[in-house]
């Protein structure tokens, strides 16, 4: 890791270079989007928007060459680096990992709520996806379940997918500028990470609200920032490492069976996580 960080922010072109290669691969908003925070914590935000725009014009040519969809390139672009440049620059501004995140999970929710009102009719805005998945899906001789992703559970679930990826990116990247051999700021590590009892409090509110009046919209974000404290969860996991209590095995295979036990695994890491917002696990080990 740290030879591959020294690697990008040695030169300009490795930078231009790392940022066009990782946008073509699977998840670009995690792997270029980590070499974003990456280029950004280290050089700046002036030289990382500049390397940016050579990588960007790189693809660009290549894309006209190849006979691809230059619509298609700037927006994906625009969806791998912008959200964790905004990321990266609240981080250095407010530097505080904690509170970065913290931040993001309200972004998350205020994007959420801004959907719901911006597009009337989500049913209708979703079924080009739907029908897209359904022929990919044929295509491997599977069947896709349509009745189950309504309009509420394909809006939920797009939201905590990009927001995964974009702390995820911000996450891994800044794991990136630590590991550098020159002096680098220190924002917090992300073992400490605790959304605290405001973010806590609020859930429960709005469970009980959600459950009270049975509104749809509050029982959506409700369910997506209990999911979000999946990432403290698994902060938790890394802290129990960092002290001796929990062995390498099982943080790793926390994101091994990941891909293979995804809804279950995601449960039960944010309703750990939840716990330690109210109780502190942390400080009772430490007790201990």
């Amino acid at each position: 890791m740290q030879a591959i960080a020294k690697w990008l922010v040695a030169r300009p072109q490795y930078a231009v270079v790392g940022l066009a290669v990782t946008l073509l691969l699977p998840a670009p908003q995690l792997g270029s989007g980590a070499v974003m925070v990456l280029l950004m914590l280290a050089q700046g935000t002036r030289l990382a928007v500049i390397e940016a725009f050579f990588a960007a014009a790189a693809l660009a040519v290549a894309s006209l060459l190849l006979g691809g969809s230059l619509t298609l390139l700037i927006i994906l672009m625009a969806e791998a680096w912008v959200p964790v440049m905004l990321l990266a620059m609240s981080l250095a501004t407010m530097r505080s990992l904690t509170l970065t995140l913290q931040v993001s999970v309200i972004v998350a929710v205020a994007a959420l709520l801004i959907f719901q009102v911006a597009v009337p009719d989500a049913t209708a805005f979703w079924q080009p996806y739907l029908d897209m998945m359904n022929v990919v899906i044929r295509q491997n001789g599977l069947e896709l379940d349509t009745e189950l992703l309504t309009a509420d559970v394909m809006t939920v679930s797009a939201v905590l997918v990009f927001w995964m990826l974009y702390t995820g990116a911000l996450l891994l990247g800044y794991g990136l500028y630590r590991r550098l051999p020159a002096e680098t700021e220190e924002y917090g590590r992300f073992r400490d990470l605790n959304f605290g009892r405001v973010i806590a409090f609020t859930l429960a509110l709005l469970s009980l609200l959600a459950f009270v009046i049975d509104a749809a919209m509050l029982e959506n974000v409700a369910f997506i920032i209990f999911v979000m404290f999946m990432m403290q969860g698994l902060a938790l996991m890394h802290w129990l490492h960092g002290e001796g209590i929990l062995p390498m095995f099982a943080v790793v295979s926390v994101y091994v069976l990941m891909p293979f036990l995804q809804i279950l695994l995601i449960m039960v890491l944010a309703l750990i996580g939840y716990t330690d917002a109210w109780i502190s696990i942390r400080r009772r080990f430490k007790k201990v």
